[in-house]
């Protein structure tokens, strides 16, 4: 008897909503929650997630040169078919569940909603590469990106996409938003700009719920 398919989570929200912070926990209780049914977590990044996409995320966020707006987003959807096609797909196949930080959502956000990017370039090769492929459930940490900017200059030197204006970032946190309200089946809003311990409570319920 073949195993039953997993399930797909991922984890967004725009640089220092705190999401990251987040994911070891919500991971490690996940994992207790799927070890009675016999399943595993699988816990991944993107851009990355295997060598060609790590490559490729040290490309993404640390390039010096100025990158052509469209050859980003190829990188992006080039280092997603290889994360789906080598880890992704096959995890949730054998019935694993695959927790993973960032998907597509974000370069909606960031390459369409923060750069400007028509979004029916980005569809046209969501469609191409994940082949109707979506998380079951993604969890949106939203936060203003001034409360964003601070945390992130608090803990870390800032990358490529970092250093973007606030301007930027409202529209990123925007574009994140709007694709919520699109698909609020599948999306969980978490209000990130609490303590460590009210953004868990958020989380807890959505383990919960799973």
């Amino acid at each position: 008897m073949a195993a039953a398919r997993g399930k797909f989570i991922t984890f967004e929200g725009i640089d220092g909503a705190g999401k990251t912070t987040h994911l070891a926990w919500f991971g490690e209780r996940l994992a207790q929650k799927l070890a009675p049914l016999g399943a595993q977590l699988l816990t991944t990044r993107e851009p990355g997630g295997t060598p060609l996409g790590e490559t490729l995320r040290d490309i993404l966020l640390h390039q010096r040169e100025h990158m052509h707006l469209e050859t980003e987003a190829l990188l992006m959807f080039a280092a997603r078919r290889e994360h789906l096609a080598q880890v992704i797909e096959p995890a949730l196949a054998r019935g694993d569940w695959v927790l993973c930080d960032r998907f597509t959502d974000a370069t909606f956000a960031y390459q369409g909603g923060g750069r400007g990017l028509a979004h029916e370039r980005l569809e046209t090769l969501e469609r191409w590469v994940q082949r109707g492929l979506q998380p079951e459930l993604t969890v949106l940490f939203d936060v203003t990106p001034q409360t964003a900017s601070a945390r992130r200059g608090a803990v870390r030197d800032p990358d490529r996409f970092e250093r973007e204006t606030e301007a930027f970032f409202e529209r990123t946190r925007n574009e994140y938003l709007r694709r919520a309200q699109e698909a609020p089946q599948r999306f969980a809003i978490i209000d990130a700009a609490g303590s460590i311990e009210q953004v868990r409570a958020q989380l807890a319920a959505q383990l919960d719920a799973l």
